[in-house]
């Protein structure tokens, strides 16, 4: 049985290294499980060269690749699938590390990495950042930073389940109440009671830590949230090494606060509006999951006009109850003198 040890055995975490600061170094290995890729993994109707390609980048991922080797390619997606590859292999040979090319990404302005290899990208860091750790509720609420979450809300509850388990068992047939729930959000949440996890039940998670089939409750005051805002604060002091303390909150009750930052595109128009003081309309504002106020151990690590105040923060679902959190937003939103 899986343990706190070996979760997401499939991440690529274990392939990579680290340096001396404790960052993530691209290997050999970790490229060679890109060019396992099914969008380049050769098939039946692969040609000579494009085996060959395929053959030579497994025996060295880093050598260079010409534009005459992959024009001879016979099938243009195939091609164009190398291109695409070649290129987030070279953005990550250019970084330091896996850190410095996640950040890379989104500070070189339009962003054209796919959003497959972004999201892997996160769980190879988050992966590395929580090495160790024995608190699954954390590791569940982490899948957060790579996984869209269907939302479903039901009285008090707001109950969070991985959107591509969602759609894969929509019909209810292989996912049970739990489909049902998320989908039409019309199930008790105690008819699902063994399907979500929760402080009680949080070890069962280990087992099952690659189906993405676990439940959890995402209002306040429940485990799931604490956990999330633990991972938060983790993920802050490990790109910029600053202590943060963050927590839930029921609503922000400052009329005019000096910095916010939204966790999804969702939440970030939202907060923007709440800002400005537009009035928000019942549908969005039933959009809103969870509110959190972000503080900082140090104040003199932040921008002088918002140091000692409060960072508010928000997740909220779109038109289609889904959760996209925006990692990315904590860093490069974040109010520190250093980055401002």
């Amino acid at each position: 049985m899986p343990t706190s040890s070996d979760f997401w055995p499939h991440s690529g975490f274990t392939m990579a290294q680290r340096d001396a600061d404790g960052r993530l170094v691209l290997t050999d290995d970790l490229l060679r499980a890109w060019w396992h890729r099914p969008e380049v993994a050769p098939v039946a109707e692969s040609c000579a060269h494009e085996l060959a390609l395929h053959a030579a980048l497994l025996s060295a991922p880093r050598r260079a690749v010409s534009e005459a080797e992959l024009a001879k390619f016979e099938d243009a997606d195939a091609r164009e699938n190398y291109r695409v590859l070649l290129a987030w292999r070279d953005r990550l040979l250019a970084a330091t590390s896996l850190e410095a090319a996640y950040l890379d990404i989104f500070r070189a302005g339009t962003v054209t990495v796919p959003p497959v290899f972004i999201d892997q990208l996160a769980q190879i860091i988050v992966h590395g950042m929580l090495e160790g750790t024995e608190e699954a509720l954390q590791v569940r609420a982490a899948e957060l930073f790579f996984r869209p979450q269907k939302v479903a809300i039901e009285e008090s509850a707001v109950m969070l389940a991985d959107a591509a388990t969602v759609d894969l068992h929509a019909s209810g047939s292989n996912y049970g109440d739990i489909g049902r729930l998320l989908i039409e959000a019309n199930t008790k949440p105690r008819r699902v009671e063994l399907d979500v996890i929760d402080q009680e039940n949080a070890q069962t998670y280990w087992a099952r830590n690659e189906r993405h089939d676990t439940v959890v409750s995402f209002a306040y005051g429940r485990a799931a949230l604490t956990a999330f805002c633990r991972v938060i604060e983790k993920w802050i002091t490990h790109f910029y090494g600053v202590a943060v303390v963050v927590r839930p909150l029921r609503a922000i009750e400052a009329k005019h606060w000096a910095w916010h930052i939204g966790l999804d595109a969702e939440a970030t128009g939202i907060l923007n509006d709440l800002y400005a003081g537009v009035e928000l309309d019942e549908a969005r504002n039933r959009r809103i999951l969870s509110l959190f106020q972000l503080d900082f151990v140090d104040p003199s690590v932040v921008r002088p006009d918002v140091a000692g105040r409060p960072v508010y923060l928000a997740c909220a679902m779109n038109t289609s109850d889904v959760l996209r959190i925006k990692p990315q937003n904590l860093l490069l939103n974040l109010p520190l003198a250093s980055i401002s």
